[in-house]
């Protein structure tokens, strides 16, 4: 009994001691974090102060005064009577996107490098005249106070735009929603049976794009879908073509109707035979919803996360970026996206724009939607379509996020919060690095931090990630990765060949994406020259063994001298090396130039013969070198979509005039992009892993060394200074230690926030 109160008594204690124990270390944890500093949000001991650039204020997006300023005159011009409400229906004078008017290069030009005026600021004004059937483009200034507009339709396009040519509308959108609703309603009990489809709610549906088959047209096909999350992987096997030309909407017809693979000349033919038995029936089955993108499982816990030990190394300052040697304008285009201006590194001006111009995907399939699918998404607005980051997955947890405004189809302007991000990036390995062991033993290298400057955009059921990158050896990176939904259409026996069965009933339909970038650069200035490099083998004697020759890789340069030579195209042989270079040389003698080294996966382009092709001729070319022009300011135009028969731009027009490019002022036009056979990892959605393309702008005896020698960040090793910090701040590192500060997560992506007048 004795022996076992001792017993108990000692695991009493034993107890009290582990509990001790543990309050103790908790203690002592919490002291040390509390003695761990913050990290600060700057970097501290820069070896230069940060200097902005007022003048990029001439490439900053419209402010929200401004677009309000500009709505304003509009509605007031005498003898028009134009509406700025989204909801207007295609009959009435709309007002349907304002948006900043680039002023001309030379002007620009002139007052950044030469302390020039400042070039009058301006905006584009569109207007769909519903009343005279027609669209106009308006330019009016300036800004803040205009007192002036003029019409430049026929200066920028050469001719009338129709109508027939605009986008579709909010207004057109909530009108079609409810003639869907309406002609539906005497087939409910099929859809129902057929679908489990609610004809009473609103249907989901994705639409086929252009609209029709040629010019003047506006008729689309319509494909219902279930209506769920992902709703564009859960077709069902019903589509429908409306003609919805009329701008009244009582005038709207049905002209075919798709069920099961019939046809039919109406609603009421299908509910006849359908009725009478003679149709093959769907017999709906419900399925679990494959399309959901909620975890299959739960979240155990949180992924490698990046922080700025020393604060961040980049400044933000209204629309201008510096970072490191690194400098730039930024903006965000509504129709085309992604922007930057004036990109300098050390002060010298390397390009004059990158900029985002055009996504283009063609489909294949059996089904009328998507085998008349031609997706132009600038005129959708690729910018527009920017919505809000999320913290930590769209980009690092520590980014900087910068709220973007745009007025298309809105009435007043949108915010679209955190809709950019910019983040200095460990890329994972090193720019360069050498190990030595012969000879003389060393180490040097240096880690791949580079500045992202990223947005991500949702056009319908795809998504879009832009990256522009920024390395420490001169280089920028312009790519984009594709994910988001695949289009599908319901499966069908003769639809295998244009892709493959995915889900229940669903086929993944094959199509291209193409991906156009401009590149206006200036190497040095704006007299360039476009140069091309590749490699042959020549036989060469061996000077101590005559009689014997071998074979060795020769460079081969040539300089191509007008546009038409040098529009590559994407079905023959390019060059692999391709350069934009001044007639200035580098310390060794060698022409300073910047390479674009293209990374591309595309299919084939449509043929030429296909009257939709001129909407869409830039893709022809992996590269295309044009001449400068104010007036050639995109490879594409907001009508190119819904008159893809006879485009508003042309871009093999900006080729046939065959200019000189020798000393000019040159504009690259890229295109890169990725063929997808969608297969059964495209489901739930597309990842980003192997879908995408770019170009990357590398210099080129531009300098007489690599400049990243000059980074701070460079480490060097040598016997008995590993442990030192003079050349390796690796060493130090953990002397330096400190707790990241941590921004609250926080997200508004569902909330649409307009911002009406003070």
């Amino acid at each position: 009994m004795v022996s076992k109160t001792i017993s108990n008594v000692l695991k009493g204690i034993l107890v009290l001691v582990v509990v001790a124990s543990l309050i103790g270390n908790c203690v002592l944890i919490w002291l040390n974090t509390r003695r761990t500093p913050k990290c600060p949000a700057r970097q501290v001991n820069l070896g230069q102060p940060v200097v902005h650039d007022e003048r990029s204020a001439v490439f900053a997006d419209l402010s929200v005064e401004e677009f309000h300023q500009v709505s304003d005159y509009m509605t007031k011009i005498p003898g028009m009577s134009i509406s700025t409400d989204p909801l207007s229906p295609p009959s009435v004078d709309y007002l349907y996107m304002i948006d900043l008017s680039l002023p001309k290069k030379l002007d620009v030009l002139n007052h950044l490098d030469t302390n020039g005026p400042k070039p009058a600021r301006e905006a584009t004004a569109v207007v769909f005249h519903g009343m005279n059937n027609n669209i106009s483009e308006y330019v009016v200034g300036p800004l803040p106070n205009p007192t002036y507009h003029y019409d430049v339709t026929l200066e920028r396009y050469g001719r009338e735009i129709p109508l027939t040519a605009r986008p579709v509308s909010a207004g057109e959108y909530i009108l079609i929603i409810k003639f869907l609703q309406h002609v539906l309603k005497p087939i409910s009990t099929l859809l129902l049976d057929s679908f489990g489809i609610d004809a009473s709610a609103n249907p989901a549906y994705y639409q086929n794009m252009p609209s029709g088959v040629k010019s003047g047209d506006r008729q689309t096909w319509f494909s219902l879908c279930r209506n769920e999350e992902g709703f564009y992987i859960h077709p069902v096997g019903f589509e429908i073509l409306c003609d919805h030309k009329s701008t009244d909407n009582m005038s709207w017809l049905v002209i075919k109707v798709l069920y099961n693979g019939q046809y039919f000349d109406s609603i009421l033919d299908l509910k006849k035979q359908y009725e009478a038995g003679t149709v093959p029936k769907i017999i709906y089955k419900a399925v679990p919803n494959y399309a959901s993108l909620k975890p299959r499982n739960k979240p155990t816990g949180v992924g490698p996360q990046q922080f700025y030990a020393q604060g961040e190394r980049f400044s933000i300052k209204n629309n201008h970026i510096v970072y490191l040697d690194w400098s730039f304008a930024f903006g965000l285009s509504p129709l085309q996206g992604m922007r930057v201006f004036d990109v300098r590194f050390r002060g010298e001006r390397i390009i004059y724009e990158l900029s985002v111009q055009e996504a283009m995907s063609v489909y294949g399939s059996v089904t009328p939607n998507l085998m008349l699918t031609k997706y132009l998404d600038g005129s959708l607005g690729i910018g527009r379509c920017a919505y809000e980051l999320v913290r930590g997955v769209d980009c690092p947890y520590s980014a900087t996020f910068i709220d973007t405004f745009h007025l298309l189809d809105t009435g007043v302007p949108r915010r679209l919060r955190n809709s950019i991000c910019v983040f200095e990036h460990d890329m994972g390995y090193p720019l360069r690095r050498h190990f030595s062991e012969i000879v003389f033993n060393s180490y040097g290298g240096l880690a791949n931090s580079a500045l992202v400057f990223r947005t991500i955009t949702a056009i319908g059921n795809y998504d879009y990630m832009w990256d522009f990158i920024f390395y420490q050896s001169g280089s920028v990176e312009a790519k984009v990765h594709a994910t988001g939904y695949i289009a599908s259409s319901f499966a069908l026996k003769d639809n295998f060949p244009f892709g493959h069965q995915v889900a229940e009933n669903v086929t993944g339909n094959i199509h291209t994406h193409f991906i156009n970038f401009k590149v206006d650069l200036d190497v040095l200035g704006v007299e360039n020259v476009f140069q091309t490099k590749d490699m042959e083998f020549v036989n060469v004697s061996m000077p101590w063994m005559p009689e014997r020759y071998t074979m060795i890789p020769k460079v081969v340069e040539k300089q191509l001298q007008t546009e038409q030579e040098a529009a590559l195209r994407q079905d023959t042989k390019t060059p692999r090396y391709l350069h934009i270079a001044s007639n200035k040389t580098n310390r060794w003698g060698q022409q300073r130039s910047y390479r674009l080294q293209v990374f591309s996966y595309t299919g084939d382009h449509l043929p030429e013969s296909q009257a939709e092709e001129r909407a869409m001729s830039w893709a022809r070319y992996k590269v295309a070198i044009t001449k400068q022009k104010d007036a050639e300011q995109s490879c594409g135009s907001l009508y190119n979509q819904h008159d893809i028969w006879n485009p508003a731009v042309d871009f093999s027009k900006y080729i046939e005039d065959n200019e000189s490019i020798e000393n000019q002022d040159l504009v690259a036009w890229v295109t890169t992009g990725f063929l997808h056979i969608p297969h059964a990892e495209d489901i739930p959605n597309t990842v980003t892993v192997g879908n995408g393309g770019g170009v990357l702008l590398r210099p080129h005896n531009y300098f007489d060394e690599d400049p990243s020698i000059h980074s701070a960040d460079s480490v060097y090793l040598a016997p008995g200074s590993e442990d030192s910090c003079d050349s390796n701040r690796m060493a130090c590192l953990a002397q330096e230690t400190c707790s990241p500060v941590l921004e609250p997560f926080t997200y508004h992506g569902f909330k649409v926030e307009t911002r009406g007048k003070n």
